[in-house]
This record gives structure tokens, sequence and C-alpha cells, in this order.
């Protein structure tokens, strides 16, 4: 679960990132207002890449995700923004838990067909 989720907070800097430069363009935007929003949201997404596998690391990443579709007041083009990433974020909690549950299984099929392989 963590390298999906890991891999949906660095494309959410990336795209942030353009987005930024895309709404910097914007007549009725401030240059301030859209790197204040952006650049917070590209820190806090980096920061937490490090902090996934501690406790709370999925609940701060749905407060990023909350906290981008609310920065959507200021620069509005995140709304959209923020919903893609908040859907992104529940499929990498889901799926990566799924895959992990998976490869749990996998390991201790592997290990009881390894602890019996040398008793016969």
């Amino acid at each position: 679960m963590r390298m999906l989720c890991a891999s949906t907070l660095i494309s959410e800097f990336f795209v942030v990132a353009f987005a930024g430069l895309v709404a910097m363009k914007s007549d009725g935007l401030s240059m301030t207002a859209v790197w204040t929003v952006c650049g917070v949201a590209m820190l806090l997404s980096v920061l937490l890449c490090g902090m996934l596998g501690r406790p709370g690391g999925v609940q701060l990443g749905w407060a990023l995700q909350i906290g981008l579709i609310a920065s959507g007041f200021v620069v509005p083009v995140m709304f959209f923004l923020g919903a893609v990433f908040a859907g992104l974020w529940w499929a990498s909690i889901h799926y990566g838990r799924k895959i992990d549950e998976a490869k749990a299984r996998w390991a201790a099929q592997a290990e009881a067909a390894e602890a019996q392989a040398p008793a016969q």
C-alpha cells in the first residue's frame, strides 16, 4: 500500500506544480495566492511520502486530499484536481491493501511449502 500511496503523492506533487504554472497565467489570481496553495500542497505531499509507514500516515493523506479540495476556494482548478487525487488516494489505499494481503498470503504459502520440503 505504501508504494501506491507514495506514487500518488509524487504524482500529486508534479501535477500541482504544473497546475500552479497554468493558474499563474490566470488574470483573476495573484501569483502569491497560487504559489501559497500549490507550494504548501507540494511540500506536504513530499513530506507525507516519508510518513506513510508511521501511525496516522494514511489519515494525514486524507487531510491533504481534503485540504486540496478546500484550496479550490482560492484557486478554483484545485476543486477538480483535489477530487481527482482524493479518488486516486482512495484507490491506492483500497487496492494497496489487497496487494499487501495477497503478498502476505503468498509469503505464508511459500514459507509453509519450504517448511514441509525438508520434512519429506
